[in-house]
């Protein structure tokens, strides 16, 4: 099985990417705001329906590192990458049945008018950014990086000038959806991708399906026969074999994506694009089905890779196994490819190109939001939609330009510990965050900032321990070894400490303080947990 792909697949491949950055540009100035109104800026007016609305929330929801490290995580050691992917679809429900409704309820634009429904306070808010910026900073990186990778790998080159240019010139493009296009132009883009990504990666999963005559025992059987380490590939502990305690660090790893992946700010910010809690329920059920058929897909085209290319050869190509989705794609084709079969294969190629662009305008544009409404918005008493608007379009440039930057340092390091380092701060931060605020009648200010700060910082401490950043050969140093705390997640002490903090804030306060906000928070408790008519700062 050769790796390589052919001259008229890389030319076809060439020409996708560029029609469609071309038209999902035009879309973004097409359907972008055209009035200097904050409404159809930040939420589009709500005017998606349920179907396009869920569509849109599980395409910001699907990232490029789900799509290629997923995928990368169940070729290279199987039962516990299908576990990783399970995990992921079980965080949305976990959002859609816990916390959607009352999100839509309290929230307008952000994450911070969530949290400020009860406890209003400019401090709250710049800590609402700064957890926001810090969960979705690490994962553009990791996409943005990811896009030279990918380019490099598809089209056949490995001069490191080109890929930096990728990078640069991409980075461009998803600063300028999120800027022109607002919520309303990236959905469109999201909806895009998720339609394309899930229809090419269906017909895929068919073709391999098809190669084992429709028997799923069959796939497995020849996945782990050709993974090198026989049984173990189909038993769970193969990805934390390494650690002294194997299980507990899978138990913890799936634990932080659960409770972490889906309330980053980038998918809380479609629960206030619904126009009604009926409205968010819908969007969510349609969100929860699109992600639990993606994890089928790319179970199917994970197993494949390993079944039809060799666990050897994919970890040869790329240690980190991101690009297995690609290759198992390629190998679900055959030797002789026919026309219709290339362009099948530029459709997937093209799905994945328009993943990543998606994914970082998306966040993108949830940390320009939250720059631009909590921080800046907030510290002027009355300041103009057109000035809101122009300083949320500054801010997209304001954080993509970093982004974009640092990913050129960072592109040829394991990026792994980002993608984790960005679930910790939602499991460690914003879960209990929004739990307590949400559900806790008690809860004080300065619980809510101790559990911001408490839990960022408790991941932040424990994450350059990890065996993710150092003392292995697949870690972000290699090199080095200041490995102390031998997991692959900082989720056994963080989750405990960031719950912890919001308690100990909260008593901390004193007895009338939490008087105080039981009061008010009754005064709000119908709207934020039945639905009733929301309000507007």
């Amino acid at each position: 099985m050769t790796t390589d792909f052919s001259g008229n697949a890389q030319t076809m491949s060439l020409v996708g990417f560029s029609a469609v950055a071309t038209v999902t540009l035009l879309l973004c100035v097409m359907t972008g705001p055209d009035r200097d109104d904050l409404d159809e800026f930040y939420t589009g007016y709500s005017s998606l329906s349920p179907m396009r609305n869920g569509l849109a929330i599980a395409g910001d929801y699907i990232s490029a590192a789900t799509v290629l490290g997923t995928g990368g995580v169940i070729a290279l050691f199987g039962y516990d990458g299908v576990v990783l992917a399970l995990s992921t679809a079980l965080s949305l429900m976990l959002m859609m049945f816990l916390l959607a409704e009352p999100l839509r309820n309290a929230g307008r634009f952000t994450m911070g008018d969530a949290l400020t429904r009860r406890m209003p306070g400019r401090g709250v808010r710049i800590a609402a950014c700064a957890v926001t910026l810090a969960a979705l900073l690490p994962l553009m990186l990791v996409q943005l990086a990811g896009t030279g990778q990918l380019m490099a790998f598809i089209l056949g080159f490995s001069g490191e000038s080109l890929q930096t240019g990728c990078i640069i010139g991409v980075g461009v493009l998803m600063i300028s959806y999120a800027a022109i296009g607002g919520m309303k132009g990236t959905a469109l883009i999201q909806i895009l991708k998720i339609v394309m990504l899930l229809g090419s990666g269906m017909v895929v999963a068919v073709l391999i399906l098809n190669r084992f005559d429709w028997d799923p025992g069959a796939l497995f059987g020849a996945a782990a026969r050709n993974s090198g380490v026989g049984s173990a590939f189909l038993s769970s502990g193969l990805q934390f074999a390494g650690g002294p305690s194997p299980e507990l660090d899978m138990i913890t790893a799936q634990l932080t994506v659960v409770l972490g992946g889906g309330v980053l700010p980038h998918v809380t910010m479609r629960m206030y694009t619904a126009s009604s809690a009926r409205q968010v329920r819908r969007s969510m059920s349609w969100a929860v089905s699109g992600v639990a058929l993606f994890v089928l897909v790319i179970t199917v085209v994970g197993f494949g890779a390993t079944a039809l290319v060799g666990r050897e050869l994919i970890a040869q190509v790329d240690p980190q196994g991101n690009t297995a989705y690609l290759l198992g794609s390629q190998a679900a084709f055959g030797a002789d490819v026919s026309s219709a079969e290339t362009f099948l294969f530029t459709t997937i190629t093209t799905a994945v190109f328009l993943t990543l662009l998606a994914s970082v305008a998306g966040m993108i544009l949830a940390c320009a939001n939250s720059l631009a409404h909590d921080v800046f918005a907030a510290r002027v008493q009355e300041m103009s939609p057109r000035r809101e608007m122009t300083v949320a379009r500054l801010s997209a440039l304001a954080v993509g330009l970093p982004a974009v930057l640092l990913a050129t340092q960072v592109q040829h390091r394991s990026l792994q510990p980002l993608v984790t380092l960005s679930f910790c701060l939602g499991a460690s931060a914003i879960a209990p965050a929004l739990v307590y605020s949400l559900f806790w009648r008690r809860y004080t200010r300065t619980g809510l900032l101790s559990t911001l700060i408490g839990g960022s910082l408790a991941v932040l401490l424990l994450m350059p321990g990890t065996n993710l950043v150092s003392g292995s050969p697949v870690s972000a140093f290699p090199e080095a070894d200041f490995n102390w705390f031998p997991f692959t997640t900082t989720g056994l002490l963080s989750i405990p400490l960031g719950f912890a903090c919001g308690w100990l804030g909260t008593v901390a306060s004193g007895r009338r303080k939490s008087e105080e906000q039981r009061h008010q928070y009754e005064a709000v408790e119908g709207w934020i947990l039945a639905g009733a008519a929301r309000r507007d700062h």
